[in-house]
């Protein structure tokens, strides 16, 4: 039977209605077949809201040719980050959206409504702390007493406290600066900070750029996992449940098509980010493209309730709760464990 998230009745959080004002949206004009009942343009009168990032869903789907059939319409938003996506999706002003490991125990912290769909497992060497080249931190223990930028809420959040853990520290013997991705890389390459925890684009774009090396990677202590993340409302719509069933179809196939053209889709990737090439052919190699879809299981929850537990203890989200309580495993199909090893072009990017 499918995990049925408790019914929640929660207000909204003025952030976002702000952000739902900003989100920059766009309809998608693909023609296709029909689900929901017959417009004139050949669609059907389901139009699913998707949350999306720069060089996201939209941008992979359309590359590997998955939205040239859509028997919907698609309206897509575009955030910066996963967080506040998951503030329109409690809103219910996005229907789905893809997000890392971190951004939903927050949001379930905060008892929003939102509703884990979909998993993929792929390799964490990009999940990364890093150091300047000529800094003389040579392991994570060597982060006691300095300062460590990290986007608070973020995949990298966990990988920062699980990496000082198995170091034998916490965030108490570290300065601790919550920063976004572009004040944290200024702040790196200015020298402001003695290491920044980040995750792909960012990791392959700095180390590419020979403005740091890895003191450690996310390899071992965080899961790999990113998930989909839908509305409970939406589910609860027949036509929008079939919709999103078709939607993690189509992410699951562009992702196999993402590993099968890393050149490819690079090319697109550096396009529509503004990255340079070589960078997004690095984070595809190294993260990116690694992604195998997997199912919503014991495993994945279990290692999602490691992740809400060890915030809950710090006091970063208000107490404890059942991770499970926001699960639907409705769509896994016949996935493979959410334990499957990561895809692999061989040795990662230096």
């Amino acid at each position: 039977m499918p995990r049925r998230p408790r019914g929640l009745t929660f207000a909204l959080l003025p952030v976002a209605l702000t952000l739902l004002l900003s989100a920059c949206s766009s309809a998608d004009n693909s023609s296709g077949g029909g689900l929901g009942g017959g417009n004139t343009d050949g669609k059907g009168s389901v139009t699913l809201n998707v949350g999306d990032q720069k060089g996201g869903s939209e941008a992979v789907l359309r590359a590997a040719g998955e939205l040239d059939d859509l028997p919907y319409r698609v309206e897509w938003s575009t955030f910066t980050s996963g967080p506040p996506m998951l503030e329109a999706v409690n809103a219910g002003a996005v229907d789905i959206g893809s997000v890392g490991n971190t951004p939903p125990v927050f949001a379930a912290g905060a008892k929003s409504k939102i509703t884990v769909v979909a998993a993929t497992h792929g390799d964490s060497a990009g999940e990364a702390i890093l150091v300047p080249q000529d800094s003389p931190l040579k392991r994570t223990s060597d982060l006691k007493g300095r300062t460590v930028a990290v986007a608070q809420g973020s995949s990298a959040h966990y990988q920062l406290i699980a990496s000082l853990r198995k170091a034998g520290l916490t965030p108490d013997d570290i300065k601790v600066t919550l920063l976004q991705p572009a004040d944290a890389l200024a702040a790196f390459t200015s020298g402001k900070i003695d290491a920044w925890a980040v995750w792909d684009p960012y990791t392959s774009q700095v180390l590419s750029g020979g403005k740091g090396r890895v003191l450690t990677t996310g390899r071992g202590v965080v899961n790999g996992l990113n998930f989909q993340v839908a509305a409970p409302a939406a589910l609860q719509d027949k036509e929008k449940e079939q919709a999103i069933d078709d939607f993690v179809t189509r992410l699951r196939r562009a992702q196999d098509w993402v590993f099968a053209h890393p050149e490819e889709w690079a090319k697109v990737w550096a396009k529509d980010t503004g990255l340079p090439y070589d960078v997004a052919l690095d984070a595809v190699k190294r993260s990116y493209g690694t992604r195998v879809p997997v199912a919503l299981d014991e495993a994945a929850i279990a290692s999602e309730q490691e992740i809400a537990d060890s915030f809950a203890d710090l006091g970063l989200i208000p107490g404890r709760f059942d991770f499970a309580d926001f699960v639907d495993d409705r769509f896994n199909d016949s996935l493979p464990p959410s334990t499957s090893p990561a895809r692999s072009y061989g040795k990662a990017p230096s």
